[in-house]
């Protein structure tokens, strides 16, 4: 089988998973190139000729032109991914990617945001303009449920109930997240102030976060407001950005108590390893506090009563 026409039919069943348009853009473009690499460099068309030692020197080709350990490791995993799915569709025995060693990432902790910072944050924006309450609306959001900014920018306006929020993830994968009494408060207020703000104005969309055209907030945007908020309180020495929220929300629920597995469903992880990435970044000061409440001794009297 020609690996043109097998890559043509990933494409399409890429489509049909509904991946950000993003993800697929990146997808075409390292499918394309490892197409060219195996064509002009190896002399291999055909699908059942890829071998390991093909794809060892794909990935040798990528060092060589000084691509950083993170890019090679990202572009093998949409590799794997492709043969992987080749291996289930039945049009390999094996992936030959599973012999190709890739280079070890340095381990760098997450760095996150203060309690403080956030709260700065949410207050440099007033509780009387449209874009303004949006906009702490948005923060409080990030903060009290993990959202992360593609999340937030494609909430409709049926997603926010009573007491909770259906959100759509990477790969339109469908999770609940819960609403708090405090984020409850700031959204009936921006609920109120958009009901007015756009009493004589066209919404173009059914989106919750609106621009103040009308039209659908952007992820930009969202990157946007979250830069603008950083500016206002003053924070330097490093780019605040929508993410940090999440490793905020990650770092909070983990010392209120909350399981690992159960805050991985709510940041809507595939895997539970991505998020004990988040807890590797707890001070030594948040760490003594939740010791202090996990302590055996300190809950024997718990026990007695």
């Amino acid at each position: 089988m020609l690996i043109e026409d097998i890559l043509k039919e990933y494409e399409y069943y890429c489509l049909s998973r509904n991946f950000t348009k993003k993800t697929l853009i990146n997808k075409r473009q390292e499918y394309k190139q490892l197409k060219v690499f195996l064509e002009t460099k190896r002399g291999i068309t055909e699908l059942e000729s890829v071998t390991s030692h093909d794809l060892k020197s794909y990935v040798r080709q990528k060092q060589v032109k000084g691509l950083k350990a993170q890019s090679i490791v990202s572009m093998a995993k949409q590799v794997k991914a492709f043969f992987n799915w080749c291996v289930k569709e039945e049009y390999l025995q094996k992936n030959p990617m599973d012999k190709v060693t890739l280079p070890k990432l340095p381990k760098m902790l997450l760095t996150g945001l203060t309690t403080k910072e956030v709260i700065a944050m949410m207050e440099s924006f007033n509780n009387k303009e449209y874009l303004e309450i949006r906009n702490k609306a948005v923060i409080a959001m990030m903060s009290d449920c993990g959202l992360r900014a593609m999340e937030i920018a494609g909430i409709k306006e049926q997603d926010v109930r009573e007491t909770d929020i259906k959100v759509f993830g990477k790969g339109n994968k469908e999770r609940i997240v819960f609403i708090s009494p405090a984020l409850k408060k700031i959204l009936i207020r921006y609920e109120r102030i958009k009901k007015q703000y756009f009493k004589d104005r066209i919404k173009y969309n059914d989106n919750y976060f609106l621009a103040y055209q009308g039209k659908a907030m952007s992820t930009v945007a969202v990157y946007n407001l979250v830069i603008e908020a950083s500016e206002r309180v003053g924070i330097k020495g490093r780019r605040v950005s929508p993410h940090m929220f999440r490793h905020y929300y990650a770092v909070q629920s983990i010392m209120a108590g909350i399981d690992v597995y159960s805050l991985s469903r709510l940041l809507g992880h595939s895997q539970v390893t991505t998020t004990q990435r988040y807890l590797e970044s707890l001070h030594d000061d948040e760490l003594s506090k939740k010791a202090a409440s996990s302590s055996p001794l300190m809950n024997l009297n718990k026990g007695r009563d």
